[in-house]
């Protein structure tokens, strides 16, 4: 079997489950999502370290996305001024709350906190940050990960929580233990990580299921047109218009 057909094959058998042991859990959080945008409230979105930042981009201003969404794109935790330095702020206490305190979220708004190894402390802080101040969280992530990370690794926040007992609703993306799913004789390292496919996966079912729910309660749903395609800038005019004032990054 070529290294494709077998990369394809995990994909697609993690796929599954999670569409077959997650499809509630992904629906009770787009009941949530839909109550704020029905109310004309905000969906934040944080990925709190390293490759975890690219799901606020993939929830964030793309075709066929929910417009009322305000990713928290901190370069501190992201890899563009390097990854070790990634490394070390996403293991910071008390980072995220300074974050987050910068950022305009309400109770009656969401915050949406995604890492698929769920232990570091920028993570934990996110969620407890937000729990303290009475906004719903949702959590995207790997229990199983994180219950095989020994509680003294230098990566886990002090309290030695884990992301999937902090947020109000989990979303398992069934990410395996290594992250990587491809094994090589002769090599310790495996090959191939899967967690940014699972996470967009669920992030982009969420935003389906919460479509529908407005669509179910008479709500016309706020949505990105692709502006590579005739008519597109026209069809987002009047969402940059509405949004713009209120998200920072558009």
């Amino acid at each position: 079997m070529s290294q494709v057909a077998r990369y394809h094959q995990i994909v697609a058998e993690l796929l599954d489950r999670v569409v077959q042991e997650e499809g509630e859990s992904i629906r009770k959080a787009a009941e949530v999502l839909a109550e704020a945008l029905a109310t004309d409230h905000l969906i934040f979105v944080f990925g709190t370290g390293g490759h975890s930042y690219i799901a606020a981009e993939e929830m964030s201003c793309r075709a066929g996305g929910l417009a009322a969404v305000y990713p928290i794109l901190d370069p501190g935790v992201s890899v563009a001024f390097g990854a070790r330095r990634s490394s070390a702020v996403e293991r910071t206490p008390g980072y995220a709350g300074a974050v987050l305190g910068t950022y305009p979220i309400t109770p009656e708004d969401v915050l949406v906190v995604i890492n698929a190894y769920g232990i570091n402390s920028c993570t934990i802080d996110a969620a407890l940050w937000a729990r303290e101040r009475g906004i719903k969280t949702v959590g995207i992530t790997s229990p199983l990960f994180s219950k095989s990370v020994p509680a003294d690794h230098p990566a886990r926040h002090p309290s030695r929580k884990n992301l999937f007992a902090v947020v109000d609703y989990l979303i398992d993306n069934k990410m395996p233990e290594r992250d990587a799913v491809l094994e090589f004789p002769g090599m310790q390292a495996w090959v191939a990580p899967v967690s940014t496919i699972l996470n967009a996966f669920v992030i982009q079912a969420m935003v389906g299921e919460t479509v529908k729910t407005l669509l179910d309660r008479g709500v016309a749903p706020a949505v990105w047109t692709s502006a590579n395609i005739p008519g597109g800038d026209v069809a987002n005019r009047a969402l940059f218009e509405k949004y713009a004032p209120r998200i920072r990054w558009l």
